[in-house]
């Protein structure tokens, strides 16, 4: 050691004890070094771990974001193609009530016909036409029934 070292330590330790140079006091700081540096390696380490929690986290985060919007597209296609086949099945439906009525309609139109050439021939036969008047009125009878059927 240096003796001038130990006589300024000596010479100042008498006037304030708080720097004065022991053998403890050495022992204490190199404790309280260590542990220092101890828990200045523990906080890194501590914030190493908080940041792969938090990097993991936002992984996750964006998993869950991706499946959900994942979920959300499938559920927008179901009820999309749910949508189409009943707008198909009501279309399908009223084309198959169009023809049902458009078949009745042309029945009621044929019975109609018949009825009113019915009407004719008894008008007919009623006067007593001639057989050429009644051929007539029997052709002509016969091509409006031919126009109601087209």
């Amino acid at each position: 050691m240096n003796p001038l070292l130990i006589t300024t330590a000596e010479a100042t330790s008498d006037k304030n004890p708080l720097i004065a140079l022991t053998p403890g006091l050495y022992i204490w700081t190199i404790i309280t070094f260590l542990l220092s540096e101890k828990a200045k390696l523990e906080l890194e380490r501590l914030n190493e771990e908080s940041e792969k929690i938090m990097a993991k986290a936002r992984v996750e985060a964006q998993e869950i974001l991706a499946e959900g919007k994942a979920t959300a597209e499938k559920v927008k296609e179901d009820t999309i193609s749910k949508a189409k086949e009943a707008a198909n099945k009501i279309r399908e439906d009223a084309e198959k009530q169009i023809q049902v009525e458009k078949e009745k309609a042309i029945t009621d139109i044929k019975n109609e016909v018949v009825e009113i050439s019915i009407s004719v021939a008894e008008k007919l036969i009623n006067k007593n036409l001639s057989d050429a008047d009644n051929k007539a009125l029997v052709d002509e009878s016969l091509k409006k029934v031919k126009k109601y059927e087209a």
